[in-house]
């Protein structure tokens, strides 16, 4: 993990003058069931692509607030790292895809009964969305209501 003092001047000033936003309370949800019961979807900010998906786009302004959907079956070495910032040392997930998006990880925990089962699909999106407004509304509602859809119990966020 980076550290600011670090991180070049300019990636400095930038974390300075970001106008970092207050989103309030958090609500949740307690779980009605035990984890072994649960289905377990992951929702990444790594910006991990299945081979022949559309990159994420760099270019947008203040962020690509799209997502791609991750089949369960998808080997996570085949999947390639779309991130375009420069604030993390890419390296840890091109070396291994499960530091972006624990795949892996999570079937050996349904495997070993810790979790019920992984979703049918996971979900992965871009971090460093400096202009969030529509990530939160689209892009959360959107992968929130494919969640639902797929009765997932435990949404586990990875942040990159």
């Amino acid at each position: 993990m980076v550290r600011i003092k670090d991180m070049p001047l300019t990636l400095k000033l930038f974390m300075k003058a970001y106008p970092w936003r207050n989103v309030g309370k958090i609500t949740s949800t307690q779980l009605t069931k035990s984890l072994s019961e649960c289905t377990v979807a992951i929702v990444s900010s790594a910006g991990m692509i299945t081979p022949g998906d559309e990159p994420f786009d760099g270019k947008v302004k203040g962020g690509d607030w799209t997502w791609r959907t991750i089949p369960s079956d998808t080997d996570v070495q085949t999947l390639e790292e779309h991130h375009n910032s420069d604030s993390f040392d890419h390296t840890g997930i091109a070396a291994d895809g499960n530091m972006g998006i624990p795949l892996d990880r999570l079937n050996e925990l349904a495997h070993e009964g810790v979790i019920g089962a992984g979703a049918p699909r996971h979900f992965s999106l871009m971090g460093s969305i400096t202009a969030p407004g529509r990530l939160q509304r689209r892009t959360a509602p959107e992968i929130a209501e494919q969640l639902a859809d797929d009765n997932v119990d435990v949404a586990l966020m990875v942040p990159v």
